[in-house]
């Protein structure tokens, strides 16, 4: 046995150094100050151990939090042997906890033992001591023996309450009978993150659970399974074990978190999805009664590995394919905000090409049926289902990432998976990640990720093709049955309609179609076109726009030429068509617009806000006068938004990147207009000496939270010399009129109806003085009231300003104020007292019951974000870093600071985002109120793709369950 401190092999960069030291010298001294540590001591001062030590610290919060806080546990970790502690640790935890008294007690030492973990798998994974594959076994193994220890406490306990009649009659007898937890996920495949969630669901067989008599099965387990969730989740001032998730039980939004084995088998035979058989490809039994669990498994095998793959089955890998070729060839894959696990070329396409072979070819290969990542696809290619260096490339990207993502997580122990866009939040990921510069490591980064989608679009190439439905649908006629009928079962509820559609194409009667050429093109994709819109919710709205889309164009040869070439480009022109009704609207009347995703740039990234710059700036270079400036500058607007909003359908960026994208194209949009509007007001007015004017963005825009539809809350202030000022132009204007006629001519540039439409509704209310103040405020007035006059309302609201056009003086100054305002030393009570008053208001005008009223709904965005606001002003006093703009950000620097519990960051931190993509998804596809019960079935699809969940009903059981945790905490907080 070697000790972890004799091990290490490697160590990450050094990112903070003076932290890093600071933190080393302080378990230091606590090594010499105890002579039982003397051993710890000499092993931190050897060379290897300081550097790792230092390094280790100055990038990762959390490992030196621990660290200080226990230097007897980090002493423990340097001087014994990481694969004997790891082992001794569970051993003794099930021992402990078999001892504890109550269940305050089995809390602290399920905690302590995380804590134990924690810093252990750190160090010997960031020193090199364990390889990657043995990192995620140990995390998993010290997951299981929590879960293990849990469930036995609760067995004894219940056993002692008489509820349980079963009794340890020998050594080795079933301590826990008729009841198993089932890990899924990466648990399941001892995989597991560093600050994973665990997924897992749970079972019982009551006639083998020895129940005393009274006792019903049902509620006794369900009851127990809520006191381990509690045992292992609660924060408490030990913290938290390990989140936990249950949301892959069946019909998880209809059932109780524990299921009878009866109606678990019942489900999967007569209800079980696609997704639900490639989920249990990687559950085993983590806890409880290990041979009834395993006949279970065994059970559901016929379930999860099919002899034969059936029509439904292979639709759903068809679906999968089909979203494959909606990414696959298109553009650059970017670092800075793409999603390690969910994001192209990332872990989940990894795992999802090893479980689609599983799928395929498991039933009839056992050898196949294995867990784990790696060892899947070295099966895959020993069985000749993969090439031997797909096997090998994958592997080392797979273990690649995976290091990755264990190093974001052990930052701040959060479960994040996005790579930040922060430059020196990326700096210190990149120093865990041992890279002395972040291009290197982006450099790293994009290899992977791009190797990664080149074998998964690769792997689909081999997949035999879906025949098409629709294969007489050639030559449309609304006489013959056959067409009738496959129209009908395609989804279309007015077969003759869509025959009469298809019949104007082909005879010519819309220009696009008038070629022989354009014809020909069109009739070699028709049955796939037909095909995609079919999928969709609404296939027979879908046909209709796309009949629209036609209709209006001059030529249809390029078009019908490209989608023939591309029939991937099929299935995304038809969700948009079919599953967006607001952004289908706007196709019709605007086709051009189409143009734009049709163009192979389309899937690369996002423009960065200085080639937006540059896009809008070009486009309003041409203008002939300022009333064409205006047309073009909607014209740029509209299709540079269109473009974000395809992105978010089509899944190349996240909700939260398309908020801050829809940002910054306004923020660009309102700096470009300013520049006209100035020059127009100089012309006919002059300049105004020593003048100048910003632009204060509010609400959605300053927190980076715009949607589709959001509009712009904004403020204008100005400044210039002296009291008496006039303009220099013929035509003359005091200092005050000159920029309220700014103000009034750019909120007109921005919404005015113009031949080309608008472009942003505009609100002006969060002015001081709101409507009834003047529309412009002067520099003095402005800092006059935010620090004298304004209401706490009025600062809450401040909390997400920021200002987005004007010289770079103004903007100092007018920041600087803000920056004041919110840092003034504050009465809690009274702000909390304020804060109830204004929410109660707000309930009592336009409260509502109605969970997708997701801004309205009690425990939902307005909740949310006041409580984001109040604990900012409450607490920036002291801790002026807790400011930001966003709201999910700023929680998180509250929970950094200390500011929010960590039980409610949990909470409230997800909840931010979980509404931010719901709302983004909505005010794109919608242009009225959501209803579940009426929505489309796509766009449910949608709404449970983009929150990461596996279906719709999954989506609104886990809403319900935040929408009252965030209540909860409201009142908490704010009481």
């Amino acid at each position: 046995m070697t000790a972890l401190a004799d091990r290490i092999t490697e160590c990450p960069e050094v990112y903070d150094a003076a932290r890093g030291a600071d933190v080393y010298q302080a378990v230091c001294k606590a090594f010499a100050e105890n002579p039982a540590l003397a051993k710890a001591a000499k092993a931190a001062a050897a060379p290897d151990a300081a550097t790792l030590l230092q390094a280790v610290f100055s990038g990762s919060g959390y490992l030196a939090a621990l660290a200080q806080r226990s230097p007897d546990l980090l002493a423990d970790c340097l001087t014994r042997d990481p694969d004997t502690h790891l082992d001794e640790a569970r051993e003794a935890l099930a021992g402990e906890v078999a001892q504890a008294t109550g269940t305050k007690e089995a809390m602290v030492l399920l905690r302590r033992f995380k804590q134990r973990s924690a810093l252990l798998i750190g160090l010997a994974d960031l020193g090199g001591v364990w390889p990657t594959e043995r990192v995620l076994t140990g995390l998993s193994e010290a997951a299981d023996a929590t879960l293990q220890a849990a469930v036995r406490f609760l067995f004894r306990k219940a056993r002692e309450a008489g509820q349980v009649t079963s009794v340890q009659e020998a050594p080795g007898a079933e301590e826990t009978p008729g009841y198993f937890v089932i890990a899924m996920g990466k648990l399941g495949a001892m995989e597991l993150n560093y600050s994973s969630d665990i997924d897992f669901m749970v079972f019982y067989d009551a006639e083998q659970a020895k129940l005393a008599e009274g006792v019903e099965p049902s509620s006794f387990f369900v009851k127990l399974t809520r006191e381990l969730v509690r045992l292992v989740q609660e924060q408490t001032g030990d913290g938290y074990a390990y989140r936990t998730d249950l949301r892959l039980r069946p019909d998880p939004g209809a059932t109780q978190i524990a299921l009878s084995t009866d109606a678990g088998l019942t489900y999967y035979e007569s209800f079980g999805q696609n997704w639900e058989r490639a989920a249990l490809i990687k559950a085993r039994i983590a806890a409880g009664d290990a041979a009834l669990g395993a006949a279970f498994l065994d059970q559901l095998a016929p379930f999860i590995w099919r002899k034969y793959l059936d029509f439904a089955a292979v639709a759903d890998i068809h679906a999968m394919k089909r979203r494959v070729h909606a990414f696959k060839g298109h553009g650059a894959i970017a670092v800075g905000g793409h999603d390690i696990k969910l994001g192209r070329g990332g872990i989940r396409d990894i795992e999802f090409f090893a479980q689609t072979q599983q799928l395929i070819a498991g039933g009839r290969h056992p050898e196949l049926r294995t867990r784990g990542t790696l060892e899947t696809l070295a099966r895959l290619a020993e069985g000749g289902w993969i090439e031997s260096q797909a096997a090998e490339d994958l592997g080392q990207a797979y273990l690649f990432l995976r290091r990755v993502e264990n190093r974001l997580q052990m930052v701040g122990d959060q479960q994040t998976h996005i790579i930040p866009d922060d430059k020196n939040e990326l700096d210190r990921v990149a120093r865990l990640c041992g890279f002395s510069d972040t291009d290197a490591f982006e450099d790293a980064l994009l290899a992977r990720f791009k190797l990664v989608e080149a074998h998964y679009g690769a792997l689909f190439e081999k997949i035999p093709k879906q025949q098409t439905l629709a294969p007489g649908i050639v030559v449309a006629d609304d006489t013959d049955p056959a067409a009738l009928a496959s129209l009908e079962a395609l989804g279309f509820n007015n077969p003759a309609a869509a025959i009469a559609a298809i019949r104007a194409w082909q005879s010519g009667r819309y220009a696009a179609t008038r070629s022989a050429k354009a014809r020909e093109r069109l009739t070699e994709f028709l049955p796939h076109l037909l095909e995609a819109f079919g999928r969709t919710s609404e296939p027979d709205l879908a046909l209709a726009t796309f009949d629209k889309v036609i209709a209006s164009m001059p030529a249809g040869l390029q078009l019908f030429s490209l989608l023939a070439a591309n029939p991937s480009l099929l299935r995304l022109v038809a969700d948009i068509m079919g599953t967006a009704p607001r952004l289908a609207k706007i196709i019709g009347r605007r086709p051009k617009l189409l143009d734009a995703v049709l163009d192979p740039g389309f899937f690369g990234v996002v423009p960065s806000p200085a080639r937006l710059k540059e896009i809008v700036a070009s486009a309003l270079s041409l203008a002939t006068d300022y009333q064409d400036a205006l047309d073009r500058a909607r014209i740029v607007g509209r299709e540079q938004g269109f473009l974000i909003g395809v992105r978010v359908i089509s899944g190349t960026i996240s909700a939260r990147q398309a908020g801050a994208a829809y940002a910054a194209l306004a923020e660009t949009l309102i700096e470009a207009l300013c520049g006209s509007v100035s020059e127009e007001l100089v012309d006919q007015y002059g300049r105004m000496p020593g003048g100048a004017v910003a632009v204060i963005a509010m609400g959605k825009l300053g927190s980076y939270e715009m949607t589709a539809a959001s509009d712009l809350d904004l403020i204008t202030v100005y400044d210039f010399s002296g009291e008496d000022t006039q303009s220099d132009g013929e035509r003359s204007l005091p200092g005050t009129q000159y920029y309220t006629r700014f103000t009034q001519r750019l909120i007109a540039a921005l919404s005015a109806q113009t031949a080309e439409g608008a472009l942003y509704e505009v609100d002006m209310r969060l002015r001081p003085s709101g409507s009834q103040g003047p529309v412009a405020t002067r520099l003095s007035g402005f800092i006059d009231y935010q620090e004298r006059s304004a209401w706490t309302w009025e600062h809450l609201a401040l909390t997400r300003a920021r200002v987005v056009a004007g010289p770079v003086e103004l903007r100092r100054t007018i920041n600087d104020t803000i920056k004041a305002v919110l840092v003034r030393p504050r009465d809690r009570a009274a702000v909390a007292q304020e804060v109830q008053t204004m929410r109660a208001k707000i309930a009592a005008e336009k409260g509502t019951s109605d969970i997708w009223d997701l801004k309205q709904v009690r425990g939902g965005l307005v909740d949310l974000e006041f409580l984001a606001q109040f604990l900012q002003i409450v607490s920036a006093a002291e801790h002026p870093t807790v400011l930001d703009q966003n709201t999910e950000l700023a929680l998180t620097k509250l929970s950094a600071a200390g500011m929010l519990s960590p039980a409610d960051a949990e909470i409230l931190i997800p909840a931010a985002r979980l509404y931010h993509t719901l709302t983004q998804v909505l005010r794109l596809c919608l242009d009225k109120p959501f209803d579940a019960a009426e929505a489309p079935l796509a766009l449910r699809e949608l709404l449970a793709r983009a929150s990461d969940m596996p279906d719709f009903a999954t989506l609104e059981a886990m809403l319900r369950d935040t929408l009252t945790n965030v209540h909860e905490a409201f009142d908490r907080i704010i009481a």
